[in-house]
């Protein structure tokens, strides 16, 4: 069944691997303009991680064995990469907090996603806090699909639009953004290539086999869970290609005084 999968999301794969929108970062304009948006997408991707440790580790007292211990470590080995991994400067921190140093160093502007988060705690559920604040459409639609996938309660419906829309994807991804940017000698992006090769690294180690077997582990012979699984990984990787056509778009928006 994961071959069907990876047979069927092989042109959705493709045309995020391949999309326009890393050969468009040339300047530090349009590296800002990525990362101020990507940067929701690295903070929604850690609820996903932690709504599998939840489902997949124990996490209540008094403690009682896991029943699923091969996913249970694969999302622990996870949580204690993306929460507490070292930077480039040997200092502990998230991979998110590593996202922001990286923002900071090429000027971008971290209000957006501050004050977002600033305002989770006051809003009624985290829908209506999405709805309300002041960002593009697309980015919207992206995080509303990533907590209608959680609030399913479907383990894994969540687990597959944590493997094939992100595990699987990024390091494909990602090697293309680190081409294109190597090539801007003026500009300082070391901890951003930092950020982007740790990810390669172990997105395409252990993690992303691990995390097949997770989904196989899941779904077991439940025909009903494969295709739930085969839908949602189709749906996640359509919003990620929104989210790189509506960020391509705004590189391309032209500035006005």
């Amino acid at each position: 069944m994961i071959d069907r999968i990876e047979n069927e999301i092989e042109t959705l794969k493709l045309q995020l691997i391949e999309h326009p929108l890393y050969k468009m970062m040339k300047s530090k304009k349009d590296i800002k303009v990525f990362m101020e948006h990507h940067i929701f997408a690295v903070w929604d991707f850690m609820s996903l991680v932690k709504k599998l440790q939840l489902d997949l580790t124990t996490t209540t007292l008094p403690w009682i064995p896991n029943k699923m211990p091969f996913a249970g470590r694969l999302i622990n080995e996870i949580v204690w990469g993306e929460e507490t991994d070292i930077n480039k400067d040997g200092v502990a921190m998230s991979h998110f907090q590593m996202y922001l140093q990286a923002m900071n160093q090429v000027g971008a502007e971290m209000n957006p996603i501050k004050e977002f988060l600033n305002g989770i705690e006051k809003s009624d559920s985290i829908k209506s806090h999405i709805n309300s604040v002041d960002l593009p459409l697309f980015l919207k639609n992206f995080l509303l699909f990533t907590f209608r996938v959680i609030e399913s309660n479907k383990t894994h419906v969540v687990a597959a639009v944590f493997t094939f829309g992100r595990e699987d994807l990024i390091p494909d991804m990602f090697i293309e953004m680190v081409k294109t940017i190597n090539n801007e000698p003026d500009l300082d992006l070391s901890h951003l290539i930092y950020y982007l090769e740790r990810h390669i690294e172990v997105d395409a180690g252990e993690h992303g086999p691990m995390a097949l077997k997770m989904i196989e582990e899941l779904c077991g012979k439940d025909p009903v869970k494969w295709e739930e699984v085969l839908e949602a990984s189709k749906t996640a990787l359509r919003h990620r290609i929104a989210l790189w056509d509506g960020i391509a778009s705004l590189i391309l928006k032209p500035v006005t005084n």
